[in-house]
């Protein structure tokens, strides 16, 4: 399963990089696009009023995720972990990071901070 970030959603949205197009789209037709609640969100919140009902029936057809007890746990220590080492993070890319883990899956962004994030062994990136 790989979780998509709204940084990938957006360029594929948009028609943008054809190579990110096209492995998005063999990355769907697998059944391996996962959103978590944040980045669905995100993205809804982003879109004109004119393209709001496609993109919920076009995102509604894909498993979404939400935060358990075990993802703010795991938040927690995370932010710790990131402080001593001297990192900052959202707490949305945190958020996203930790679902993302709670499925044992994969993060695919464009977002330089999630590469930051797997330095740290906090998520794994596609």
């Amino acid at each position: 399963m790989i979780f998509i970030d709204t940084s990938v959603w957006i360029q594929y949205l948009s028609n943008g990089e054809p190579r990110l197009v096209n492995r998005f789209n063999q990355i769907l037709e697998a059944d391996q696009v996962a959103l978590s609640v944040m980045v669905w969100l995100e993205l809804l919140s982003g879109a004109s009023h004119n393209e709001l009902t496609r993109l919920r029936r076009v995102l509604s057809a894909l498993p979404r995720f939400y935060p358990a007890d075990k993802t703010w746990t795991r938040l927690e220590s995370w932010v710790e972990r990131a402080v001593k080492s001297g990192q900052r993070f959202s707490a949305m890319d945190l958020l996203i990071g930790s679902i993302a883990v709670d499925q044992n899956a994969k993060i695919w962004s464009l977002d330089s901070d999630f590469k930051r994030m797997e330095k740290l062994g906090f998520i794994e990136l596609f």
